[in-house]
């Protein structure tokens, strides 16, 4: 979907830009129109147009000005500026402003029309190079989050501090973090205790090992953290997780 906003305050100039502009839209397009250069920021900052067809001679701010506010938070934002004047000034600053378009009045119907569907080509290409771009970083999340959970599961047992991992898959920790949680649906830390856990139950029902030395075997430094993070899971500590299997085992 496209956005086209026209900032015009002559009438008729309006609804002439608005027919020729509706016929090169689709329907699920949109148009927004404004007559004032403070009403254009406001709509700019609401709507976040695709593209904006401005006059420059306009109530409250011109159009320059109300562009130089909007390209602050709208930098990529395809412009044509109309100016019923020839003033070289103007096309100085709408080339430092990266106009895309600049008319002067009167505009042939045939002549907007033809920059018109240049800047709505140039919109359509843009909005397919950010759907590319959108799809190859899902590709990519999905690759190293697959890379990493393989590393993981074969790593656990020792000690896998997230950076060790985030460095393995060369991302930003901090990127690592909030991807690994919205892909797996656990955090890092939870999803590697939850391993470690499901190992130290296993020795615990097949080895006659110390709880200590379990934590060890599992990658945990500090007994205590592993009583604790065992009780967490398991709703009880490791001894009466074994006194409970050896009771059920010899039934």
């Amino acid at each position: 979907m496209s956005v086209v906003l026209i900032v015009e305050d002559e009438l008729l100039e309006l609804e002439f830009l608005k027919l020729v502009v509706a016929e090169d839209l689709r329907p699920q397009d949109t148009i927004l129109t404004c007559e004032s250069g403070i009403q254009a920021v406001k709509l700019a900052k609401q709507y976040r147009p695709d593209i904006i067809v401005m006059d420059i001679l306009i109530p409250e701010m011109d159009g320059l000005h109300a562009l130089q506010e909007i390209k602050k938070f709208l930098p990529q934002v395809c412009v044509m500026i109309l100016s019923a004047y020839s003033d070289f000034s103007y096309a100085q600053a709408a080339i430092r402003l990266r106009v895309q378009e600049y008319l002067l009045k009167p505009v042939k119907p045939s002549v907007f029309k033809q920059a018109f569907h240049a800047l709505l080509t140039t919109v359509a290409a843009c909005q397919v190079q950010a759907k590319e771009e959108v799809m190859e970083a899902k590709i990519n999340q999905i690759y190293f989050i697959e890379k990493s959970i393989r590393y993981i599961n074969e790593n656990f047992k020792q000690k896998l501090p997230l950076q060790l991992v985030a460095a393995y898959v060369f991302v930003n920790p901090q990127y690592f973090s909030r991807i690994f949680k919205k892909e797996v649906g656990v955090n890092y830390i939870d999803y590697v205790n939850k391993l470690k856990i499901e190992y130290a139950c296993k020795l615990l029902e097949t080895t006659n090992y110390p709880a200590y030395r379990i934590a060890s075997e599992c990658g945990f430094t500090d007994p205590s953290y592993f009583n604790r993070v065992f009780v967490q899971q398991m709703n009880m500590p490791p001894k009466a997780y074994r006194r409970k299997h050896l009771s059920n085992s010899a039934k």
